[in-house]
């Protein structure tokens, strides 16, 4: 983050980081990571358009700043703490947990992870090596590793209820009944037993001759 304090930042000096993060979080979160700019980022902190640029330099930047000062905290779970299916899980649910207290992050990163969050893939690619994972399965997994945690929000709207007029299947009528377990812990649960289920079964057949 940007330091200039001191003659010539005035009022500008007063603002934190965690203003700043905070802001661009509410923005993201009402109004989707695509209308976030230093413009929006400044009405919401109800300063000058040209404020923010005390602290970051451009959307970029700010986006970088959002996710590392969000994620602070997360640790690599060490080798002798498990199975890799364990230590899988465990830096998994320490983000979705990050996710969680900061509504809007996972759009954020679901745009930028290959910017500055490399210690974060790092751990995660790490963790899969050491499961015995090919390298070209390691990038495949953490593919669907990322898709999971940062965009499945996507598939779960805010209003979750059907138009009035629209008459559901009765599949559909049946299963959405539980629409509120979508943004809670009962679903995130289910989605990583069957994530760690799909990588223990993928690591099996890459143990056949000529697979990968």
């Amino acid at each position: 983050m940007r330091n200039h304090g001191g003659a010539g930042s005035g009022a500008n000096s007063t603002l934190s980081e965690a203003e700043i993060v905070d802001a661009a979080l509410k923005v993201v979160r009402e109004d989707g990571v695509e209308k976030l700019s230093m413009r929006r980022l400044s009405r919401e902190l109800g300063v000058s358009p040209m404020a923010p640029y005390y602290y970051v330099a451009d959307k970029r930047e700010l986006l970088d700043l959002v996710a590392s000062a969000a994620l602070v905290g997360v640790r690599k779970p060490p080798r002798e703490s498990g199975p890799w299916q364990q230590r899988l899980r465990d830096l998994i649910d320490q983000i979705d947990d990050k996710l969680r207290t900061h509504p809007g992050l996972g759009d954020i990163l679901l745009e930028q992870m290959l910017g500055k969050q490399l210690d974060l893939i790092d751990a995660v690619m790490e963790i899969l090596f050491d499961a015995g994972f090919s390298d070209r399965n390691v990038l495949a997994a953490y593919a669907t590793i990322h898709t999971y945690l940062f965009g499945r929000s996507r598939v779960n709207p805010r209003d979750r209820s059907a138009p009035a007029d629209v008459l559901l299947p009765e599949a559909v009528a049946r299963a959405t009944k539980y629409m509120s377990d979508l943004r809670g812990k009962y679903s995130y649960d289910f989605g990583m037993e069957v994530l760690v289920a799909g990588l223990e079964a993928q690591l099996a057949l890459q143990a056949r001759p000529g697979l990968a």
